[in-house]
C-alpha cells in the first residue's frame, strides 16, 4: 500500500493538536481519515474513560475498511474479529486482570497480514502492548464535544491529558 505522506502528516498534525468532534459521525469520519495514514499491520491504542467514543472510532475504521458488521464494544467477549480485505481485530482489555491473560486469548493467531488491531483500555496489557502502537487519547470536554489527540510520551502516563 502506497501512503500519501502529505495526508499522513496532515492528520498527525491535527491529532497532535487535538481534534474536537461534535457527533458520532464526525468521530467516524476522523477514524476514516486516520486509517488512510496507517501502514498495514498497525496497532492503535485507544485511551480514555467509558463513553468517550473509542468504539465509535473503531466503527469508523470498520466502515472505511468496507466492513459493515454491527460494531459494538467487545467488553464481555473481550474481542471481535471482523474480516475484510484488511482484517480488523477490536480488543477491549477492560476486563483483563493482568497482562498474561492477553496470551491466553491467542490474539496473535488472528493477526494475519494485513490487519488493524484496535485496543480499548491498552493500559491493562502492560508489556504485552506492542511497542510500535499508535496511541490516541479520547476525552469528553463538554456535552457532544469530544477531543481525540495523539498521546505522546509526556502524556502516556496521565490519562486525563
Amino acid at each position: 500500500m502506497q501512503l500519501n505522506w502529505r495526508a499522513v502528516m496532515s492528520i498527525l498534525e491535527k491529532l497532535k493538536a487535538g481534534v474536537i468532534t461534535h457527533s458520532a459521525e464526525e468521530t467516524e469520519q476522523l477514524a476514516a481519515s486516520f486509517l488512510q495514514s496507517l501502514p498495514p499491520d498497525s496497532t492503535i491504542a485507544l485511551y480514555g474513560e467509558l463513553g468517550v467514543g473509542k468504539t465509535t472510532f473503531v466503527r469508523g475504521l470498520a466502515r472505511a475498511m468496507g466492513i459493515n458488521d454491527d460494531i459494538t464494544s467487545p467488553t464481555y467477549n473481550i474481542y471481535y474479529l471482523y474480516r475484510g480485505k484488511t482484517n480488523l481485530l477490536h480488543l477491549d482489555a477492560y476486563r483483563l486482570e493482568n497482562e498474561t491473560q492477553y496470551d491466553e486469548l491467542l490474539i496473535d493467531d488472528f493477526l494475519i497480514t494485513p490487519y488493524i488491531l484496535a485496543i480499548e483500555w491498552p493500559e491493562n496489557l502492560g508489556s504485552r502492548l506492542p511497542k510500535d502502537h499508535l496511541p490516541l487519547q479520547f476525552t469528553i470536554i463538554a456535552e457532544n464535544r469530544h477531543r481525540i489527540r495523539w498521546k505522546d510520551d509526556q502524556t502516556r502516563g496521565n490519562p486525563g491529558q
